[in-house]
């Protein structure tokens, strides 16, 4: 049974910067390809980020495009999530995910086989 365990949310000022991480427990990041969902009070799951299992493709929702980058430490079997610029708008909880895709290029924002527990993130002057 995978397990995700995300860790760096918090409280921030708008335009500042968070760095959240996604730990994995016993998988090998050309297994799965891992996805940073976010959900906001009153609001609906939407994906937000997500690296494909092989190659580091990566794939952004257009409300985050430019401010956030996804990254990997294959060694740390951790994802990242750097947040850059952030927004009123980006507070919400953010859950990491793992979709079983060996050996693919490309990754989805759907398909999810496990899912983290979620990290808040608030941002607010």
């Amino acid at each position: 049974q995978l397990q995700l365990v995300e860790s760096g949310g918090g409280l921030v000022q708008p335009g500042g910067s968070l760095r959240l991480s996604c730990a994995a427990s016993e998988f090998t990041l050309d297994t799965y390809a891992i996805i940073w969902f976010r959900q906001a009070p009153g609001k609906e799951r939407e994906g937000v980020s997500c690296i494909s299992s092989r190659g580091g493709n990566t794939k952004y929702a257009e409300s985050v495009k430019g401010r956030f980058t996804i990254s990997r430490d294959d060694a740390k079997k951790t994802v990242f999530l750097q947040m850059n610029s952030l927004k009123p708008e980006d507070t919400a909880v953010y859950y990491c995910a793992a979709d079983r895709r060996p050996y693919s290029n490309y990754c989805f924002f759907d398909g999810v086989d496990y899912w983290g527990k979620g990290t808040l993130v608030t941002v607010s002057s």
